[in-house]
């Protein structure tokens, strides 16, 4: 299976527009912030395994 790793141009285009909102931010935000894109990505990970547990 051939899982891509690129992003794609959308991808990208969001990445750049990120990467100049969290310049602006304290060092406290941009922790907060990080801690939640943490949290949302342990969230995903729980979600995918259970839609693979119910597929399975």
């Amino acid at each position: 299976m051939d899982i891509p790793t690129s992003l794609t141009l959308e991808q990208q285009f969001k990445l750049q527009v990120l990467r100049e909102q969290v310049k602006t931010l304290s060092q406290e935000q941009a922790q907060e912030y990080l801690l939640e894109v943490l949290r949302q990505n342990m969230v995903k990970d729980n979600l995918f395994k259970h839609l693979l547990k119910k597929g399975a």
